[in-house]
């Protein structure tokens, strides 16, 4: 696999004197173009039998849950039963990392209907290490934080985050990422105790918080860097035409745009796109019972605005019962209704609703529509 940067080196006032590579076997890497958040951190460099070696070691820890294969193509998040099947280079999983704090299924308490009795299911929060993710997956964790911790906080999904020790890594981007036209560095180390940053023979380790300190203090491997080191930033593919402070402007003049209509006639409804994104988190509860017709459970089930029940009532009636009104929703969702309270976007640029949705349909195409849109409405204001 090729090195995903140049190595140049530096003066130490900044001006470039050679490109060059490094004589040192990790291949430090130097770059004035790009201020890297990584630059003032403490770092390693571990070659690749060093980090198989380091994933042995947080086994030892606790529970390790890191993206693998899965099929010819795909990956997807699994518990590491062997170090040697963590994929260090991956473009993304199927299914997002919210899967481990807030499953797709779950019994949230069981009953009984002779005796009118019923039992919570415990939460078990046990110590959990996930490694291997990428930026954009720790900014939707981060996004759920914000929509599950506020208001009435939902205590399961709290409890499974709260023992959750996640190590980043880097990745090189393809056609459909677009994180950082949101304003997502794929160096962004918030939220990660470490960070892995792919180089020539290796990776550099750059240590982000204490907990991350101490656990390449108790590993004892790798070898220490002193080099000041700038990472350049890989440009992604996909990018949306405005400046993504722009974008909550934007939705305030599309609710009506034509826009919704011709991406809503390639659209199938299948919901792909809801229950394989980072920030979705609508739920279906539903009460079952067994067929002693005594025995039962209430469980939690994912849901998604995309699907033709969702805004379905009592009477058939249905609030949304069109595509385009369903698909109008979900992006307003990520780009207004929860940015007024939040803040933030709460789109972080994946690409996985583009990836795997069926019709071909690409969520930056529909933005750059709507921006489209709303320029033309500006023009036709200014005349």
């Amino acid at each position: 696999m090729p090195c995903y940067y140049d190595l140049m080196l530096y003066s130490h006032c900044g001006t470039k004197i050679v490109k060059q590579a490094s004589n040192t076997m990790w291949g430090f890497l130097m770059s004035k173009e790009f201020n890297s958040k990584l630059t003032d951190l403490k770092r390693y460099f571990f070659n690749e039998s060093d980090v198989r070696k380091f994933i042995d070691f947080l086994m030892t820890k606790a529970e390790v849950i890191a993206p693998q294969t899965k099929g010819e193509q795909s990956f997807a998040y699994n518990v590491v039963k062997n170090s040697s099947d963590v994929a260090l280079e991956y473009p993304r999983t199927m299914q997002p990392l919210k899967k481990y704090f807030l499953p797709p299924v779950e019994t949230l308490l069981t009953f009984k209907m002779s005796s009118n009795e019923f039992s919570e299911e415990v939460i078990e929060a046990k110590k959990q290490i996930f490694f291997g993710i990428h930026s954009y997956e720790m900014k939707g964790i981060h996004l759920l934080d914000y929509c599950l911790g506020k208001g009435k906080p939902e205590s399961n999904y709290l409890k499974r985050r709260a023992n959750a020790l996640i190590i980043g890594i880097s990745y090189k981007p393809d056609k459909y990422h677009f994180a950082t036209s949101l304003g997502i560095d794929i160096e962004e180390t918030e939220g990660f105790a470490l960070f892995f940053e792919k180089v020539t023979e290796g990776y550099l380790v750059f240590v982000v918080t204490d907990e991350g300190a101490e656990l390449i203090k108790d590993f004892s491997g790798g070898k220490p860097i002193d080099e000041q080191v700038n990472i350049e930033e890989l440009p992604q593919q996909a990018k949306i035409k405005y400046h993504y402070n722009r974008l909550p402007q934007v939705f305030e003049h599309v609710y009506n745009s034509r826009v919704w209509d011709h991406f809503a006639d390639k659209c199938v409804g299948c919901g792909t796109c809801n229950l394989l994104c980072p920030t979705c988190y609508c739920f279906d509860v539903r009460d079952e019972v067994g067929l002693n017709a005594d025995d039962g459970k209430r469980q939690r089930f994912w849901d998604g605005c995309m699907l033709n029940s969702f805004a379905e009532v009592a009477g058939g009636e249905n609030f949304r019962n069109k595509l385009a009104a369903r698909m109008r929703h979900r992006l307003y969702r990520k780009f207004s209704y929860i940015t007024k309270s939040s803040g933030e976007l709460h789109c972080v640029g994946c690409g996985r609703c583009t990836r795997y949705c069926p019709a071909d349909i690409s969520i930056v195409e529909i933005i750059n529509s709507l921006i489209e849109d709303y320029s033309a409405q500006q023009k036709k204001q200014a005349v």
